[in-house]
């Protein structure tokens, strides 16, 4: 990871004209990307009359999702900033007083563990950060690659009880009461982060955008401000030489969010180890290649696509029907495709 954030310390932001767009009124498609928030790249995409006007969406977009980047970090201090980190590095010690995005934040966490019954648990990070350091060794120095020891994890889990974690609404204030626990917020904060964003964008009128951070994409409206649908690629696992999308969706002003076992992983005696550890075996599943979420809110679509992922696929498919407003794509290793209910519905009528 280290290596990683080197990378990433400098801000890439790359604004580019893609042309008229008749359906738009003449308004101009623009494009920014840049690369630092999230250990991810972000694009952002918006139709407007003027590269200043678009230029002043993206400055809003990257200031505001840096904010939730800097509260959301595990990993960094922020001079002034007491964020996910200070409250790690005071388990078992003090309550720390943060801002109330992170009480937000926690709160929707703790509903998410019981809507999952368990199955994403931001509690579980003292058990994610021994699988993270073996992932970063065995990346650096393939021919060692290890697993973590079973009686490590298990060891680890013993600290994993969400009901330690403590918030006080009242002083803003959030305490882990055991010291060897830890917050990792990876399952669900940045979903959370696309998705408070998009709405502070709505709130100052922007009714036609595209925000994708690391994959999580939330749209903003239509991509014509009449209805339009955006279209949006689900990714192959399989990694085509043109770099087609597995399918293509349809939304207006919904979120499109994926896990999957090809972006973060390792190789151990020929075998890959991806990165999405279920709470239960504290394992990497071998169920599926990638699970896609459609819904309205980001962040559930980030937390649910997590865990989905960690379900059995009949289990993840009653959930995923018992949800209202909710859809599913998976992906199995054999490379069948399974549908939830109602999902073909987002089927571009193009693809």
């Amino acid at each position: 990871m280290k290596r990683k954030r080197a990378l990433i310390i400098a801000l890439i932001y790359l604004i580019s004209l893609f042309g008229f767009v008749s359906c738009n009124a003449g308004r101009k498609r623009y494009e920014a990307q840049f690369l630092q928030l999230f250990d991810t790249v972000t694009t952002i995409v918006s139709f407007a009359d003027s590269k200043e006007e678009f230029n002043e969406f993206s400055v809003f977009i990257y200031d505001t999702l840096k904010e939730y980047h800097q509260l959301f970090d595990i990993y960094n201090d922020y001079e002034g900033i007491n964020n996910i980190k200070t409250i790690n590095d005071n388990a078992g010690k003090n309550p720390v007083k943060v801002d109330q995005r992170i009480i937000d934040l926690l709160l929707f966490a703790k509903q998410g563990y019981e809507k999952t019954k368990g199955k994403v648990n931001i509690a579980l990070g003292s058990v994610l950060k021994i699988w993270h350091d073996y992932r970063e060794k065995g990346i650096d120095d393939p021919e060692n690659a290890k697993l973590p020891p079973m009686d490590e994890l298990k060891a680890a889990k013993e600290h994993t009880d969400i009901n330690n974690l403590v918030i006080n609404q009242e002083e803003s204030t959030v305490y882990l009461t055991d010291p060897e626990m830890s917050i990792d917020v990876g399952a669900i904060g940045k979903g959370y982060a696309v998705e408070q964003v998009a709405k502070k964008a709505e709130e100052k009128g922007y009714t036609s955008a595209l925000l994708s951070v690391g994959g999580n994409v939330r749209a903003i409206g239509s991509k014509d401000g009449k209805g339009k649908p955006w279209n949006i690629g689900v990714e192959n696992p399989e990694k085509t030489e043109d770099g087609s999308p597995l399918l293509v969706t349809e939304i207006v002003g919904k979120s499109v969010v994926t896990s999957g076992i090809y972006q973060r992983y390792y190789t151990v005696d020929g075998k890959n180890y991806h990165h999405i550890i279920d709470p239960d075996t504290l394992m990497p599943h071998d169920n599926f290649k990638s699970v896609t979420i459609i819904c309205d809110d980001s962040g559930m679509a980030d937390m649910l696509s997590t865990a989905v992922f960690n379900m059995p696929f009949d289990e993840g498919l009653r959930f995923v029907n018992s949800l209202q407003g909710v859809e599913a794509v998976w992906v199995l290793m054999d490379g069948q495709i399974k549908y939830s209910d109602n999902f073909q519905q987002y089927l571009s009528k193009q693809a």
